[in-house]
């Protein structure tokens, strides 16, 4: 498979490993958009939101379990926003679903 997260996940590809469990890959963006930005992707590959089905959601949720947990690791006390992108014209690109957390400062309110 040719997926740039997948290559992440098994080592091959370098990154900024903020978490991981047995389940769960988070690691720092290489073009951040805030103080903090970090992406949070399950193991197996899912390519969107559109792609889950009764086989992974279980995957899905760990994700989402992890979150609260990176986003503490990365000191975000003060709150966060969690952002899955979907399909091209809603900026995904890179086809393995993965939730981006922004924070470390105040958000804008306005769409990212």
């Amino acid at each position: 498979m040719d997926c740039v997260f997948c290559k992440i996940i098994n080592g091959d590809i370098p990154s900024a490993k903020v978490y991981e469990n047995e389940y769960v890959y988070a690691f720092k963006d290489i073009n951040p958009n805030a103080k903090v930005h970090v992406l949070v992707v399950p193991k197996v590959h899912i390519e969107s939101i559109d792609s889950v089905d009764e086989e992974n959601i279980e995957a899905v949720s760990q994700v989402i379990k992890a979150i609260p947990t990176v986003a503490k690791e990365c000191g975000l006390s003060n709150g966060y926003r969690v952002i899955t992108n979907v399909g091209e014209d809603g900026g995904q690109t890179v086809k393995h679903i993965h939730f981006h957390i922004l924070g470390g400062e105040k958000l804008p309110v306005k769409l990212a």
